[in-house]
């Protein structure tokens, strides 16, 4: 059971997963911080707002004005400005990894096509069929 466990750990599936789990956890981090920390204070300069502090009070006991985790500890809140700023952090996310995936790609089609330019002409196989066909061409006029 031990050698049949490492032999499905060392598979390279699992470790190409563990590898993007590792490489997707740290990019998100570093996501979340251009969100948090370059444009949602920029995106509040231009509303006059901070996003991720505006809430509707659903309780008596929560008065508007205070920061959302005071709010929350008094009651529950509709925080709907949080929400939107989870939003952005997706959509910001998923712009980033389409232009990483599409410079991948590109590359990819490069490398994919770099052999072509080396080819310098026909396989020996090419040759010896381009030599059949023409001495069955041959002798099929005659």
């Amino acid at each position: 059971m031990l050698k049949e466990f490492k032999e499905f750990i060392m598979r390279g599936n699992v470790m190409d997963l563990a590898i993007g789990v590792i490489i997707g956890a740290a990019f998100s981090k570093i996501v979340d911080s251009a969100v948090t920390d370059l444009i949602m204070p920029l995106i509040g300069i231009a509303f006059q707002s901070d996003f991720s502090n505006l809430y509707v009070p659903l309780s008596d006991k929560v008065t508007t004005g205070l920061a959302l985790a005071d709010a929350r500890k008094l009651g529950p809140v509709f925080a709907w400005g949080n929400f939107v700023t989870e939003v952005l952090n997706f959509i910001i996310l998923a712009f980033i990894i389409f232009w990483i995936i599409k410079a991948v790609n590109r590359l990819m089609t490069r490398k994919a096509a770099a052999p072509d330019v080396l080819e310098v002409g026909p396989t020996k196989e090419e040759v010896l069929l381009t030599e059949i066909r023409d001495a069955l061409r041959g002798s099929a006029i005659r």
